[in-house]
């Protein structure tokens, strides 16, 4: 049986972080709540904000290997023009 996650740690916000970091995103637009919902999701906030709340059934690090692509298609695609 998977346990269900009760809080997010610091050692989770650091490898979500690493993912950000990974697709040249700003720390600063990201907001990553301590709590985790079943499910989770990643999401626009109203603010511009990218808001990534980690699944609390799902294990983290298959959840983690999913973060990528989730965010990617989310995101604008940068152009020649953001460069």
């Amino acid at each position: 049986m998977v346990s269900s996650l009760d809080t997010v740690s610091f050692q989770h916000i650091t490898r979500i972080l690493e993912v950000i970091d990974d697709l040249e995103i700003s720390r600063e637009a990201v907001e990553i709540p301590l709590s985790p919902e079943s499910p989770g999701v990643v999401r626009l906030l109203a603010n511009g904000k990218l808001e990534i709340v980690v699944d609390a059934d799902m294990p983290f690090d298959d959840w983690l290997q999913t973060l990528p692509q989730t965010i990617q298609a989310l995101m604008p695609a940068k152009t020649e023009s953001d460069y």
